[in-house]
């Protein structure tokens, strides 16, 4: 059972290493604090039709190459890669989600949204949660581009 931790932090930190180090064009330059997450050129890759994806279509192969390379390790480790499976099936659902819904990646992603449209390129890899940003130092938030916090009622 202490696969599935291990291999939720080993996944963490392959999504923010993969995407700081190895992402070629990792980020376009930053757009106006409020521009609309959904317009940004990364929503095209996911907007257009199938056979002109080739982002989105990348990240799918290099996600099921990632998977099937951590097949070998399956009879020693299930839980550990059965957990890396289920976080790259969960990394390519919120990454595509975020792009195409900017209410709900504001909502649930605000890091993802703070990669795309904050001023400072190099932070916020993370994509499923910011665990790796915050302990690596590359988590920033940039005001402007959240919901303000809500502010507590007084009784």
């Amino acid at each position: 059972m202490i696969g599935i931790p291990l291999g939720w932090a080993y996944s963490n930190f392959a999504e923010w290493a993969l995407r700081r180090y190895v992402t070629p064009g990792r980020r376009h330059p930053p757009a106006p604090p409020h521009a609309s997450f959904a317009a940004s050129p990364c929503a095209d890759a996911y907007l257009r039709s199938l056979w002109t994806r080739a982002k989105e279509l990348r990240e799918r192969m290099g996600l099921t190459v990632l998977a099937l390379a951590h097949m070998p390790l399956f009879p020693v480790a299930p839980f550990f890669v059965g957990t890396v499976w289920a976080c790259a099936f969960n990394f390519h659902r919120v990454h595509r989600r975020a792009h195409l819904d900017p209410t709900w990646a504001r909502a649930n992603v605000p890091w993802l949204c703070d990669h795309h449209l904050g001023r400072v390129a190099d932070a916020n890899w993370c994509v499923t949660h910011p665990f790796f940003d915050q302990v690596l130092g590359t988590r920033h938030e940039h005001l402007g581009i959240q919901p303000a916090a809500p502010v507590p009622a007084l009784s």
